[in-house]
């Protein structure tokens, strides 16, 4: 098994002030490959840490990818780390300070000369191009391990993780098959209860049953080696069957983006009206390009449940649609749902039933609770249904 390591740079990395997803993104490439990542570990500012930390890991991972400390300002060390942890000095690579100051040129600036830093690698090193960005990538050999260098910005790190690295190691590696990662996503259930029915299932060797909590969605996982698909199928029949009623969507693909490819293959449009979840359910639904002819954020006012369907279904006929969908106001720790289809109107008003989450989550909940009701609708199912800790106070079809 190739054991395949990551180090992260940076004391606003090391230090929580901000969100390292380059780690997130490498892990499921990574694992995609058949390459899962062994370890992962983070080193500030500091260049005897960053020399200790790559003399150490390189003698334990076959690969090793340093994400970060590529740019041209004083904390940026990783090259000179790199160069002194393998006993070499620092070279210019005139081939690209020639291609970053034609960065700059066709935007019409000058380069920095602080910029010229990001042309220097270690003389044993070779350069990884970058063609979004101004800091070139390098790879080395430090005792057992291939050292990869990447620059910290996502853009620029994920094209050269895809165009540099992963080629490489194709050819220089027989890369095992990729494990085989069955997914579902729930809403509505708790994950202990959740994990009450699961667990009684019978694995087969090797394989492993996750689950990822986000609210307000939870994310089951069946993980295993490829020989095992046809055993891990069965199971998989197993757990679709038991989680039915909760199950949002298959897969990576996810909520709006189903609802877009099913409302575009139907030739529906959708009107919105939000009011507690102010924006947010329409920021979701555009974001996958869901088909939509209006979308309205409105104050918060009262009005019974009847009033909002009727609200909503007025709606769709002044966009000329079939089908709106809105969310009403927080009145008292309750909010009402409301959707209209060709067949006929629903509403439901539900109450939080604990007050332990904040304001962001709850409209994250509702926003949930109304694309599960499109969802729902489009697939047969009831529309309104309970939704674990969220009692269902009264529903209406008109």
């Amino acid at each position: 098994m190739i054991r395949v390591e990551m180090l992260s740079t940076g004391d606003e990395v090391l230090h929580g002030q901000i969100v390292d997803t380059n780690a997130a993104w490498l892990a499921d490439v990574l694992f995609q490959h058949g390459l899962p990542m062994s370890s992962r570990s983070t080193v500030g500012d500091s260049l005897s840490s960053l020399v200790e930390t790559l003399q150490a890991r390189s003698q334990v991972a076959d690969v090793l990818i340093v994400n970060g400390g590529l740019g041209p300002t004083s904390d940026d060390l990783s090259a000179l780390a790199a160069a002194q942890a393998s006993g070499v000095e620092l070279e210019l690579h005139q081939a690209w300070l020639d291609n970053i100051e034609a960065w700059f040129a066709s935007r019409g600036r000058v380069m920095a000369a602080s910029n010229r830093k990001q042309a220097e690698i270690p003389a044993n090193a070779e350069m990884l191009d970058n063609p979004v960005g101004t800091a070139c990538g390098f790879a080395l050999r430090l005792n057992r391990c291939w050292i990869f260098f990447t620059p910290g910005v996502p853009s620029e790190f994920k094209v050269m993780v895809e165009q540099q690295i992963l080629p490489r190691l194709k050819q220089q590696f027989e890369l095992p098959e990729p494990p085989l990662c069955l997914r579902l996503t729930t809403f509505g259930r708790g994950e202990s209860d959740i994990a009450a029915e699961l667990e009684p299932l019978a694995l087969p060797e090797g394989v492993v049953m996750g689950y990822r909590s986000s609210m307000p969605i939870i994310e089951i996982k069946l993980t295993g080696p490829a020989s095992q698909r046809v055993a891990m199928e069965q199971v998989w029949q197993q757990v679709r069957l038991l989680l039915a009623e909760c199950t949002i969507f298959e897969g990576t693909e996810g909520l709006p983006a189903l609802l877009a490819r099913e409302l575009d293959q139907r030739g529906f449009r959708l009107a919105l009206s939000e009011q507690y979840t102010a924006g947010l359910l329409h920021w979701q639904l555009a974001a996958a390009e869901v088909p939509m002819s209006a979308a309205e954020i409105l104050p918060a006012h009262q009005e019974g449940l009847e009033e909002q369907v009727q609200r909503t279904r007025a709606l769709a006929a002044q966009q000329g649609t079939v089908l709106a969908l809105s969310t009403g106001s927080l009145e008292e720790g309750e909010v009402s749902l409301a959707l209209h289809t060709p067949e006929a109107s629903w509403g439901q008003r539900v109450k939080f039933t604990h007050g332990r989450h904040n304001l962001e989550t709850r409209q994250k909940v509702v926003a949930m609770m109304a694309m599960n009701m499109l969802r729902r609708w489009l697939h047969g199912s009831e529309v309104s249904t309970g939704h674990g800790w969220i009692d269902v106070l009264e529903s209406v079809k008109l």
